[in-house]
């Protein structure tokens, strides 16, 4: 039964996994740990950005990107502007 349909990252997914195979599995693409992404997650939120929903922080949080190009992947139908990026780049750079 589900009780909440929202956004997690795969190293949030981690916690809620019962078999141990999908969580080997899943652990060889986690580019961060739980406690750093929960950091980021909030960080990242606490941006107060209209353009940024759940959905976008947990695809930051899964890729990690590294450059403008990166992210952008992540926004397809958003135009972020320097400033936005510059700052979701420098708190991905805080936890690599």
């Amino acid at each position: 039964m589900i009780k909440n349909a929202e956004s997690i990252s795969m190293v949030e997914a981690l916690e809620y996994l019962k078999d141990a195979e999908l969580k080997t599995f899943i652990g060889k693409f986690v580019k961060i740990n739980s406690k750093d992404a929960k950091e980021l997650r909030n960080r990242l939120e606490g941006l107060n950005s209209m353009k940024i929903k759940r959905d976008h922080i947990s695809k930051i949080i899964d890729l990690m990107s590294e450059d403008e190009d990166e992210l952008n992947k992540i926004f397809p139908d958003i135009g972020l502007d320097e400033d936005e990026t510059k700052k979701i780049l420098d708190a991905i750079k805080e936890y690599k």
